[in-house]
């Protein structure tokens, strides 16, 4: 019997709670952000080929080092900075294991983090696993912006990282060159390390560019960057990702690493790490979502619902505040139950489980699934 339970307060995740309320009801599921088209079959041909060459044991620590020599030719030739793919980048199980290691070799016991919600929900259980305090700051919808003199009054002698989010889950917005600056200039007045989720960083639309942390030098130098192979080549329950960090910062990183998972599927490593050499296969996907957006919001024009477009992500905010006056957990299980159709409410990302009357999709659907949604959703 555990008497006294580390996180005495985590419910089921709202995630496996729609999905298996989509599957009771036999409901479309636009809840939970998976895509349901398959993985490039080029790429599990070289995942197959990897088990019939015998990359079958365990890989070196760190990762695959023809893998990390990609990922740090990917960013330098995006974001013009060099990470040295032998001390500075480590492939890990999907980024959900990078942020649990990165905050795991961080924060201690009163240590203060700062998150901006709605927030991604592992971030803040995992802070108080380790002791820290969680410090949210709201934002506030249509737009989600930072307000940046809000964050300077929340930091205090206890601040030790501020975490953020680019593109946003569940917002689609994006954090602007200008806030970047801003965020640089906070962490280096008040020594702070940053953790940059950046699972979406080839999801971006209408012309935007991501802004990595890895694209300014001071604030690159005190960065966690954390990103996910899953949100961006289809497959998402392979499980993998990495991290990429300054050295200082990746010996740290490692030291938990080696005991959480030790290394990562190297079948799956070698295949990402032919995959990645033609670098179409990430710089189209930002067309190809942005296609389905377009195509979703198109079939969604008439609606009661009000809009505005996804800036990146594979989500898309709906509000439903012209519709009905329920809870967006209510009128979400609503929708689930009466009218075949499972989303995500909002609040439970939000401090305090405030209700802004949103529900968040995911577009990453084939158009069959996204046009037999948009015409239940315009009904209502």
């Amino acid at each position: 019997m555990i008497k006294n339970s580390k996180l005495p307060n985590i419910p089921t995740s709202i995630f496996a709670k729609m999905s298996k309320m989509a599957a009771n009801h036999n409901a479309l599921n636009l809840s939970q952000g998976f895509p349901n088209f398959p993985s490039d079959p080029a790429l599990n041909a070289l995942v197959d080929q990897a088990m019939r060459d015998g990359f079958n044991q365990y890989a070196p620590m760190a990762g695959d080092f023809e893998l990390r020599m990609e990922i740090s030719e990917k960013i330098e030739n995006l974001h013009n900075h060099f990470y040295n793919p032998d001390t500075e980048i480590t492939i890990t199980a999907g980024a959900t294991q990078a942020i649990y290691t990165i905050i795991a070799a961080t924060i201690s016991k009163g240590d203060e983090v700062i998150i901006f919600t709605p927030a991604y929900d592992c971030y803040a259980p995992t802070v108080e696993l380790f002791g820290g305090k969680i410090v949210p700051i709201q934002l506030k919808p249509p737009f989600y912006g930072v307000d940046w003199q809000e964050v300077a009054d929340k930091i205090s002698s206890k601040t030790k990282m501020i975490i953020i989010n680019s593109p946003h889950n569940p917002s689609g917005t994006l954090l602007t060159k200008d806030d970047m600056l801003e965020l640089q200039d906070l962490a280096e007045k008040n020594d702070l390390l940053v953790l940059s989720d950046e699972v979406y960083e080839h999801i971006i639309f209408d012309g935007n560019i991501h802004q990595s942390v890895s694209r300014f030098k001071a604030l690159a130098e005190r960065s966690f960057i954390t990103a996910s192979f899953g949100k961006t080549f289809h497959n998402t329950g392979w499980k993998m990702g990495y991290c990429a960090a300054p050295k200082y910062l990746m010996k740290e990183f490692q030291k938990v690493h080696q005991f959480v998972v030790f290394c990562v599927n190297y079948p799956f490593q070698k295949g990402f790490a032919t995959y990645l050499k033609d670098a179409n296969h990430y710089l189209k996907l930002s067309d190809f979502y942005q296609q389905k957006r377009d195509f979703f919001l198109h079939l969604m024009k008439g609606s009661n619902f009000k809009i505005i477009p996804s800036k990146g992500t594979y989500f898309q905010m709906l509000d439903f505040s012209e519709i009905s006056n329920e809870s967006d957990i209510t009128f979400a299980e609503r929708l689930t139950k009466a009218h075949k159709i499972a989303t995500i409410p909002t609040s439970v990302f939000n401090e305090g489980k405030r209700d802004f009357k949103q529900i968040r999709v995911c577009f990453a659907k084939t158009d069959e699934t996204l046009a037999e949604a948009a015409k239940i959703l315009k009904e209502l």
